[in-house]
């Protein structure tokens, strides 16, 4: 451990509070190139670092308050053998002082959005992750994250949204994370959002929506009231159960309309890590929804888009959401547990029933055996079932009148 530098004007509070109060703060060099400075404010002082970036100039990152009034903490609330500590961290680039300013966890997200975007992936993860976090949390430095500040942010979430959502937004931020301290050494704090960000377990209970075929087709109807391309675009949801992002992104060359057994192309979805190597998968249509929708391209290039609004401009996301709601409103169902992707549950189910081989049930659906495993597992037991009892040895003796001759004509 470096040795620590004495400062008869900042090591205790009693001195820092004799300074007077000033936008600019009072250095002391800690180490070759990184200074420790403290601003006093008319409450509490800020700590500051100061980096020389080995180009003839330095940067400056506040890196908590100091321990003027209240007990330091070690995280919001330092003193000033914790400050240097923290301003040594920020300072130690591949050759020591000389290195850039450190990232904050406002720039990791926006690196791994730009990540997403370059790898084909969804970058509204992205955008989740942002929604829920405190701008004091974005401004953090991510290099001084502590799993205290990131599970005290884990189990607010909690409170509000359910634990596979939380997982989800919280796995997100750790992707961001972890992606950028695979560039800089001075994030050695990995174990931060390992402990802090910990998945919540048993989360994954699944509380899908599964719609009788019945209550499906009222929907899809309801929803062809409202125009003929929501309600397109509804029926696709309903009889291949792609993700209404798949759906927008279907393109008139997508449409087989012109064979006896018709099917789209979907596109396959941006879940994931990576860029998925099969682009688009053929999913069987009825006649009649391939007939309307050739109907409905009919003119358009074969690269734009098969399905688009009324207004002629294309689907967007979360373009369908209350539109939808009108349509479960007027098929007699609650908007709080019915949303679009109930279609692609029951979709999913109906398959299942149906005894189409898990495998393909997922392949159809652009997801994994595992998830469908997870997630369906009630319903895969009735499938599983009904193949087995099919295959059943009654070992029962047969009756005489139940006996039947091999040979009627011997």
């Amino acid at each position: 451990m470096a040795r620590s530098t004495r400062s008869s004007t900042l090591e205790t509070r009693a001195a820092r509070l004799r300074l007077p109060i000033a936008k600019k703060p009072v250095f002391v060099k800690i180490a070759p190139g990184v200074g420790l400075g403290y601003r006093r404010n008319g409450t509490a002082g800020t700590w500051v670092a100061r980096v020389a970036d080995g180009k003839g100039a330095n940067w400056t990152k506040a890196i908590g308050n100091a321990d003027d009034f209240d007990d330091a903490d070690g995280t919001a609330i330092l003193d000033y053998w914790q400050a240097q500590e923290r301003a040594r961290t920020l300072g130690r680039g591949e050759r020591g002082a000389g290195s850039a300013k450190p990232l904050a966890v406002k720039e990791a997200l926006d690196t791994y959005e730009a990540d997403l975007r370059t790898r084909g992936g969804d970058p509204s993860n992205v955008a989740r992750v942002r929604g829920h976090l405190s701008q004091a949390l974005l401004e953090r430095v991510v290099a001084l994250l502590t799993s205290r500040d990131l599970r005290r942010w884990r189990d607010g979430l909690a409170k509000s949204l359910a634990p596979a959502t939380v997982n989800r937004t919280a796995a997100a931020l750790k992707a961001a994370l972890n992606l950028v301290a695979e560039h800089d050494q001075r994030i050695s704090n990995r174990r931060a959002w390992e402990t802090g960000l910990a998945t919540i377990p048993d989360a994954q209970q699944s509380r899908n929506v599964i719609l009788p075929d019945a209550v499906v087709r009222q929907v899809v109807a309801a929803a062809y009231k409202q125009s003929e391309q929501f309600g397109l675009f509804v029926e696709i949801a309903a009889v291949t159960g792609g993700r209404p992002s798949q759906l927008a992104r279907l393109e008139v060359q997508d449409l087989q309309a012109n064979r006896t057994d018709p099917r789209l192309m979907m596109p396959s979805s941006r879940k994931g890590g990576g860029r998925k190597s099969l682009l688009h998968r053929p999913l069987p249509i009825p006649p009649t929804l391939a007939k309307r929708l050739a109907v409905s391209a009919s003119g358009r290039a074969a690269i734009g888009p098969l399905l688009m609004k009324p207004s002629g401009e294309p689907w967007r996301k979360s373009d369908h959401t209350r539109l939808f709601a009108r349509a479960v409103v007027a098929a007699g169902q609650d908007t709080s547990e019915v949303t679009i992707y109930a279609l692609r549950h029951s979709s999913i189910v109906r398959q299942l029933l149906a005894n189409v081989p898990v495998r393909v049930v997922a392949v159809n659906h652009d997801t994994s055996v595992a998830m469908i495993e997870r997630t369906y597992s009630r319903y895969i037991g009735d499938h599983s079932d009904a193949l087995a009892r099919a295959a059943l040895l009654d070992t029962t003796e047969p009756t005489a009148d139940r006996v039947v001759p091999l040979h009627a004509n011997r």
